[in-house]
């Protein structure tokens, strides 16, 4: 990175009047001008560079690529809580700069050509690059920066104004600089979190309802415009031919298709079959049977489908089924964790997955960032403070679930569940589990996945021998969506998505601000002062060991809560694709990279 100091005056006589008239206070904070942001400041590119090294920069363009969507979809505007918004409509915007995905948290120039970093990382000011358009060629000006921001924390989902909370202030310094003023200097991936921000046309915008979920086709600055769609049934993108940053080194090599095609069916084992009949080109699997079982006939053995899994180093995050503590059912955690006792995932594992998951113990799976072991001494200071307000295991136990043989019979498991519901004031009566008031255990499993309800029901089975009856609910993905933005349900399926660099977003996910915001995702229901204090720690941390450190402790403290019931993890992607495509020899450590591929017989 080059050194910029911005100072009042080179003369001597002009600093002397500055000095007098002016307090040390006013001058001007030294910053850093840089092409790209780091959050430690070890960018791998360096100044100048041609292209990402997981991409061929001569890869050609031409040709299509036909992707599956399961439900509907009802709008284009996927910054509002209402509605289902299409597929890949990211696909239509730039954001102000581009991130690696063979970095931890990088980022590099994109609609920003340069980035100007306070010293004390108290403001940031990007430099906008002067050929940036919209796809009607309007320029991108630092106006449109001011406008969308203000936009999208007036208008937006709600989690932009907790995301975006230590932002104080937003201006533009001429057309093509706008300044972000941050609270403190404390926020140390805050830089980063704003580079992230995707640029709407004011021009565009200005004088419509942008609160009204619809299939007005929207403008961006983006690869991708939309081409055409049928509501709810399919979405068409073309590549846009004079696209501005085509040849900037963040995106050579990328978005090689002429086409990007979304076709909707509404389940996903009918989903599976057109593709296995060429209605589709590329597929990722998420369902283990499905992977183990029906990826078989003539198109594979004669090499028309491809079947691969790619290694990665992404962290997996947490899923789980999710207890709702807003129930006053879920409000013990020595219930919750009763619960926790009752699934069998080492049968699950070995009759239903084919052996091919790993359970999750931890909120970051997969990533350093995973409590592991009894806690350091530099966790074990960060929490003792809260010593009389968490369990004592916390401080000296690593946190590890209940395990099985596989075989099925879990006797000793569900004792243990039975021993904590007594100690909870539940008592069996008639068979049924029952409170002090006789009111009867009794709970609903939301799901969206007809195919989760083979997983489900081992587990109902044994919360049946515990005396609790559980329904499961299966609906689509609208009414699925619409209840957990509101918070409807007793337990869910849901995963927690975490990246290397765990930051601002972990509000979102457990603060107790945002426990009652619809729409949030806390979806547990998370009211504790101690993760509420440990998630302010890491967003203020100021270097990488304080990061793991850090987030070690909240993943304890949420273990040792027993918000979920953990389910499981892999570390590769596995796909199919028809045998149309080529990839670059290197594949991204932290994505798949699919926009890196080109069609191979399209020239």
């Amino acid at each position: 990175m080059c050194r910029q100091r911005n100072r009042h005056g080179r003369r001597f006589l002009l600093t002397l009047f500055i000095f007098i008239m002016f307090p040390l206070s006013a001058l001007a904070t030294e910053t850093v001008l840089s092409y790209g942001l780091d959050l430690y400041g070890e960018l791998k590119y360096p100044a100048g560079f041609k292209h990402f090294d997981y991409v061929n920069p001569k890869a050609p363009k031409g040709g299509t690529l036909r992707q599956a969507a399961i439900g509907t979809f009802d709008t284009f505007n996927d910054f509002i809580l209402k509605g289902i918004a299409a597929e890949g409509i990211g696909m239509i915007y730039d954001t102000l700069m581009a991130a690696a995905e063979d970095e931890p948290f990088s980022q590099y120039g994109l609609l920003a050509e340069k980035v100007e970093l306070a010293v004390d990382r108290t403001f940031v000011i990007f430099h906008l690059n002067p050929r940036a358009r919209f796809n009607d060629g309007q320029p991108v000006t630092a106006a449109d920066v001011v406008f969308t921001f203000n936009l999208l924390l007036e208008q937006g989902q709600p989690m932009y104004k907790r995301y975006y909370a230590d932002v104080v202030g937003v201006e533009a310094l001429d057309s093509l600089r706008v300044k972000f003023i941050f609270k403190d200097g404390n926020n140390a991936e805050l830089p980063l979190i704003v580079g992230q921000l995707v640029v709407l046309p004011q021009h565009f915008w200005q004088g419509k309802d942008f609160n009204q979920a619809g299939l007005d086709l929207p403008l961006g600055s983006g690869p991708y415009r939309i081409k055409s769609f049928i509501s709810g049934k399919s979405v068409t993108y073309e590549r846009v031919a004079d696209y501005w940053a085509a040849d900037l080194p963040v995106n050579k090599g990328r978005y090689n298709f002429d086409t990007l095609v979304y076709d909707y069916y509404r389940d996903a084992t009918v989903a599976l079959e057109a593709f296995k009949a060429g209605e589709y080109d590329f597929r990722h699997e998420n369902v283990s049977k499905n992977w183990a079982t029906l990826y078989n006939g003539p198109q594979f053995t004669d090499g028309r489908i491809i079947k691969k899994e790619i290694p990665h180093a992404i962290p997996q995050g947490m899923q789980g089924f999710v207890f709702n503590t807003r129930r006053a059912l879920f409000a013990d955690s020595r219930v919750r964790e009763a619960l926790i006792y009752a699934f069998d995932f080492e049968w699950s594992n070995k009759n239903l997955f084919y052996d091919q998951y790993k359970r999750s113990e931890s909120y970051f799976s997969n990533s350093e960032l995973a409590a592991a072991g009894p806690p350091s001494a530099a966790e074990k200071a960060l929490l003792e403070p809260f010593r009389r307000q968490l369990p004592a295991a916390v401080f000296t136990d690593s946190y590890h679930l209940p395990q099985t043989d596989g075989l099925g019979n879990n006797r000793q498991n569900l004792r243990q569940a039975a021993a904590l519901l007594r100690s909870a004031g539940w008592r069996i009566k008639d068979k049924k589990l029952v409170d002090g008031s006789g009111r009867p255990f009794n709970f609903e499993i939301l799901l969206t996945s007809p195919a989760f309800e083979r997983i489900v029901l081992p587990f109902k089975k044994n919360l049946d021998r515990l005396g609790i009856e559980t329904q499961v609910r299966v609906v689509d993905t609208a009414q699925y969506l619409n209840r957990i933005r509101e918070f409807d349900f007793d337990m869910v399926v849901w995963t927690f998505g975490q990246s290397l660099s765990p930051g601002n977003e972990q509000r979102y996910y457990w603060h107790s601000s945002v426990a009652d915001v619809a729409g949030s995702r806390n979806l547990a229901g998370i009211k504790d002062p101690v993760v509420d204090a440990l998630v302010e720690e890491i967003i203020h941390a100021g270097d990488r060991q304080s990061l793991v450190t850090r987030v070690r402790a909240l993943d304890r403290v949420l273990q040792w809560g027993f918000y979920v019931i953990p389910h499981w993890h892999i570390s590769t992607f596995r796909i199919a694709y028809w045998d149309k495509f080529a990839q670059p020899a290197q594949a991204p450590q932290y994505g798949l990279g699919l926009m890196t591929w080109w069609n191979k017989d399209k020239p």
